[in-house]
């Protein structure tokens, strides 16, 4: 097999899944003959895999530019001077800087499809302006169409959500699941279990609930706090923990804490590099998300042997077994939320049976290896077909 340069363009190494997914795939590329650069806009020295990478020897290249236009001149010239097979961009700003700047040289584009931000529901989010939202989409659906060679979608709720929102036919959309690597989560047990516990200065009767996620609309936090405040009336032991950095949403989230009284029942962890840990201590992992590319929360917590009581929307259902490891309620509901937890948080013996599932899940599909494999066979295909 002939060797390729893919180009990655990325906005930052920071904590993102998109970023830890490509940080994680880097050694497998070299091994098979792929060598990758990487192209940032900016700096995440603090919070994300930037040091990581760095310190592994990869070839990272910080652009100068802070203007659309000079971002675009600035990857154009790296373009024109490694020469790259493909660029492989994710999110929208890499999206579009990566469209404009390849446009009349000889490689191929290839984006991700890592989320379905243009769902009915993001409307909703009070952060977000409709006619600004609107816009990006129009955008995205223009360039998606007419400057992109081929898409790799995280789900098939992506590649669906990509198809109706922006038009893109469906064969142009190839779905491949990212993986995380069973190496860096370590293996579910109960002496790492009482380890990680102590740690987090939890009592062994504690019930321990885990969500992981940036404080944003997007990730439904405020309806699992309110299913706390109605749950703790009948679990005492009751125990929030939530490890995602702070956002739009943390203001809401801190007040409601207060409000409903659980300031020393719910945690908030910020961004911590040590998840994995954090899911460890846990009995029961909750992912109230309202929208997803593919849930690399419930991913990793299925990778630690937890039971998931989360949203039902489409790219949960894809990596979940509802009612083998997961039970699932309708997104923005709270009632549902706290009858699903206590359902689960109070048999001991389901709790057991489904994280063995939740276990046998992850080995089977979500690997890191069987991730990586099938990404490099894409783009061998993609480079084959347009040549």
């Amino acid at each position: 097999m002939s060797a390729l340069k893919i180009l990655f363009v990325v906005d930052g190494l920071w904590v993102g899944g998109t970023e830890r997914s490509l940080a994680e795939m880097l050694p497998y590329l070299v091994q098979a003959d792929i060598t990758p650069v990487i192209a940032c806009f900016n700096r995440y020295q603090q919070e994300g895999v930037e040091t990581e990478v760095l310190r592994q020897g990869f070839d990272v290249r910080f652009l100068s530019g802070t203007g659309l236009i000079s971002q675009v001149q600035a990857l154009r010239r790296l373009i024109k001077t490694e020469r790259p097979d493909i660029i492989h961009t994710a999110l929208f700003k890499a999206n579009l800087v990566g469209r404009l700047a390849a446009v009349g040289l000889p490689v191929v584009v290839m984006n991700s499809l890592v989320n379905t931000p243009y769902e009915p529901i993001r409307f909703q989010d009070p952060n977000i302006k409709a006619s600004r939202l609107r816009t990006v989409q129009f955008i995205d659906a223009w360039t998606s169409r007419y400057l992109t060679a081929h898409f790799h979608a995280v789900s098939n709720a992506a590649k669906l959500a990509a198809v109706n929102s922006l038009g893109i036919p469906p064969e142009r959309i190839t779905v491949v699941e990212r993986g995380r690597d069973p190496i860096r989560l370590g293996q579910p047990g109960l002496e790492r279990r009482r380890q990680a516990r102590l740690k987090l200065e939890l009592q062994p009767e504690d019930e321990v609930i885990v969500n992981v996620g940036r404080h944003e609309y997007q990730k439904g936090q405020s309806f699992l706090l309110e299913a706390m405040g109605t749950l703790i009336h009948t679990r005492p032991r009751l125990v929030l923990l939530v490890a995602g950095r702070s956002g739009h949403a943390s203001s809401e989230l801190i007040r409601l804490r207060d409000r409903i009284g659980l300031n020393r029942r719910i945690h908030f962890l910020g961004h911590r590099d040590d998840v994995p840990n954090i899911l460890a201590a846990a009995d029961l992992f909750v992912f109230p998300s309202l929208f997803e590319g593919l849930p690399g929360a419930v991913i990793e917590a299925m990778a630690l042997g937890l039971p998931i009581v989360a949203a039902k929307i489409m790219p949960v259902q894809e990596v979940v077994k509802e009612g083998r490891n997961a039970l699932l309620v309708e997104p923005t509901s709270s009632s549902e939320l706290a009858i699903a937890i206590e359902t689960l948080i109070k048999d001991r013996e389901r709790i057991t049976t489904f994280g063995q599932c939740s276990r046998a899940i992850f080995e089977a599909r979500f690997t890191l290896k069987r991730s990586v494999s099938r990404m490099i066979e894409l783009y061998r295909e993609v480079v084959d077909t347009k040549q």
